[in-house]
């Protein structure tokens, strides 16, 4: 929402703006989905386990969190998202919120293995604060910030060799 209003205040593209627009109307559709009690068991929620801290071994088998940016066509950023990982997702944000951020440990000997969308990701996971208070939860805010997209010519193969032109997103800062 606040990223929406920004764009219009600043005169956004309309593309930009659209493209928010459909996202949070995905974003409220999937949570009116999880939030609908009829199709739920009647067992204890999350919040009624009494947790202060939550550890998470084998942490980057949740780096599928919802993402949305305006960059297209960059290699290393996929747009796909589990329910794995929004789940817990809202219990770091349950647990940052009773515990002052200081409720999340995770362990894995992989955090970052194909994109910088992954450092991100566990960014936002694990300091969610920090990102909001600088300015940097939206992620093409931190791209701009930490890295660039480059174009580079790279081999193909497919029955010979081919040249192709590929962006990625690298160089963090």
């Amino acid at each position: 929402m606040l990223s929406i209003d920004n764009l219009k205040n600043n005169d956004g593209e309309y593309y930009s703006i659209k493209q928010l627009e459909k996202s949070k109307s995905k974003i409220e559709e999937k949570l009116k989905r999880l939030n609908d009690q009829s199709k739920k068991d009647n067992v204890i929620t999350f919040e009624q386990l009494g947790c202060d801290r939550l550890f998470i071994d084998e942490a980057h088998y949740f780096k599928n969190l919802f993402l949305f940016t305006k960059m297209r066509n960059v290699g290393g950023i996929a747009q796909t998202e589990a329910q794995k990982s929004s789940d817990l997702f809202m219990k770091c944000r349950y647990l940052d919120e009773l515990t002052g951020g200081k409720g999340i440990v995770f362990a894995t000997g992989t955090p970052i293995s194909n994109s910088m969308v992954e450092l991100y990701t566990m960014q936002r996971y694990l300091q969610y604060s920090t990102l909001v208070e600088r300015g940097l939860i939206q992620f093409d805010s931190w791209a701009s910030t930490f890295g660039e997209t480059v174009t580079a010519l790279e081999l193909k193969v497919i029955k010979m060799f081919d040249r192709m032109y590929n962006t990625k997103y690298q160089k963090v800062a």
